[in-house]
């Protein structure tokens, strides 16, 4: 079995960290490079840094946050925020990324997401999702049997009848586009996206759990690794996500930006879970 990532997140508006509750009420978590080395020194398996007010302000990634982050790091960069062209990815991987992540400018166009997998293969392009709950869906029950294998068909065993939706939102989660939000993750791996990064927007920031319903449905309906995004808040969470949420990986920010938890506490916690990731270095 593959390792399991750890990913802290560096949501960046004006140059600095910050975080805040379903994409609101932000507070400073700090200056992003500082807090990319201590990432770097502390295990991350990979760092992902997102220009939350990109998209929104209708401007490009702020390129020096980039080069300055690129330059702590000796694990893979993922930034998005306000791309919405192969210029825009261009600039962002000669600035020191490994990987460029888009959302919105994918929904609006999504043949780009194909263009950029043709122009710098499909290893480097992350198809963000920012989705929430459907009102009245079918949240998951006690009983509810959520398998861990991908590429598991529709409506398989473990899916109540009626089951949860989720809905796609862009624009720094202030938008609603009315796609579902497992399909659209169905579509963007057949246009060529090699990861996602699925970002429950009911959970986010709350610390309350991660949407392993959510993660774990729209695992099974792709084969390309996704990313469990919102509501990590304690390390039980975690391994959650990863044992019933079939998540390749784990997102999180508040918990390490405000020292709740470090990364070497929570992969030892992993591990004594059987979950396996990657070993941190003395």
């Amino acid at each position: 079995m593959f390792a399991k990532r750890i990913i802290p997140c560096l949501d960046c508006k004006d140059g600095r960290v910050v975080k805040g509750v379903r994409f609101v009420d932000l507070r400073d978590a700090g200056d992003p490079g500082d807090l990319a080395e201590a990432y770097n020194r502390q295990g991350a398996d990979e760092l992902v840094m997102l220009d939350i007010s990109a998209s929104r302000e209708g401007r490009a990634t702020l390129m020096d946050t980039v080069s300055r982050v690129a330059r702590k790091l000796f694990v893979p960069l993922t930034v998005g925020g306000g791309v919405r062209s192969l210029d825009d990815a261009r600039r962002l991987l000669s600035a020191g990324a490994d990987k460029t992540a888009v959302n919105t400018a994918a929904v609006e166009t999504p043949e780009l997401v194909g263009e950029l997998a043709a122009c710098f293969g499909s290893q480097a392009v992350v198809v963000a999702i920012d989705a929430r709950r459907v009102r009245n869906s079918k949240p998951e029950t006690g009983n509810s049997k959520l398998e861990s294998g991908k590429g598991g068909a529709a409506g398989s065993a473990g899916v109540p009848p009626a089951a949860a939706r989720w809905k796609v939102l862009t624009y720094g989660g202030t938008r609603e586009t009315g796609l579902d939000a497992v399909e659209w993750a169905r579509r963007v791996e057949s246009l060529g996206a090699g990861e996602i990064l699925l970002t429950s927007m009911d959970a986010d920031g709350t610390q309350a759990g991660f949407d392993c319903e959510l993660t774990a449905t729209a695992s099974r309906a792709v084969r390309i690794p996704v990313i469990a995004s919102g509501g990590a808040g304690s390390l039980e969470h975690f391994a959650e996500v990863f044992l019933r949420g079939a998540a390749d990986a784990a997102l999180a920010a508040s918990v390490f930006h405000f020292e709740q938890y470090t990364i070497r506490s929570l992969k030892e916690y992993l591990r004594s879970r059987g979950v396996p990731v990657r070993t941190v270095e003395s």
